[in-house]
């Protein structure tokens, strides 16, 4: 999954971005609200983690502006704890809300309640026949049995599990699993795939040729 992380201050968007890397996500960034609004409005991303104080556009700014033609899930993360703020944030088009200083187990929490929503898949946990994916953990077993995967890998899983049933083109996938420090002319997806249907030993992974991917419904 990728996010879209816009924050003012230098080392917590660093130290932000660096954790999601971790947790797993592909991850870009912008220092400004007019940077920020820009990368939002042209790249499809999974979930949005919005600062309010920001330079150039706050963040009411790039959320009101990005409404008019994405309905990208937004969280906003920033020190105005009002509950003003919060139901400005929230009617605004907000899709959450947390004040700083936060728990980044619960951020990461309240991302993954996003992604699911916006998938209409509410479960955190999702079955695809011997193939179980539990997306609190980040793990995949298949008939009871775990089977380990790398973040890239399970990424590509998770996606393609969220959007069952529908083609996901190579394009649109490619867009979602690696970010904007990725080389675009890269051949890893076509390697991802491979090493993904291997390690699941099943035709989980369809492909659709000229088109894309799916995991049928």
């Amino acid at each position: 999954m990728r996010l879209l992380v816009i924050e003012d201050e230098v080392r917590l968007l660093r130290n932000l971005a660096k954790a999601l890397r971790e947790e797993g996500y592909a991850v870009d960034t912008a220092a400004d609200g007019e940077e920020g609004l820009y990368k939002a409005q042209n790249s499809d991303y999974d979930a949005i983690v919005l600062d309010v104080m920001l330079p150039g556009l706050d963040g009411w700014q790039v959320l009101a502006r990005l409404r008019k033609t994405r309905k990208t899930p937004v969280l906003f993360l920033t020190a105005r704890d009002t509950t003003a703020d919060r139901i400005r944030g929230l009617d605004g088009g907000g899709d959450d809300y947390l004040v700083k200083p936060f728990d980044l187990s619960e951020l990461f929490a309240r991302l993954r309640a996003l992604i699911r929503r916006a998938a209409d898949r509410p479960s955190p946990e999702i079955a695809l026949g011997e193939v179980k994916i539990d997306t609190r953990a980040r793990t995949v077993s298949v008939g009871g049995q775990p089977v380990p995967l790398t973040a890239k890998e399970y990424m590509i899983l998770e996606y393609l599990a969220h959007h069952r049933g529908k083609v996901i083109t190579r394009t649109e996938l490619y867009e979602h699993v690696f970010d904007e420090r990725a080389d675009t002319m890269s051949n890893l997806l076509d390697v991802h795939v491979y090493n993904l249907r291997k390690k699941l030993a099943c035709d989980l992974i369809v492909t659709r040729r000229g088109l894309g991917y799916c995991i049928e419904e």
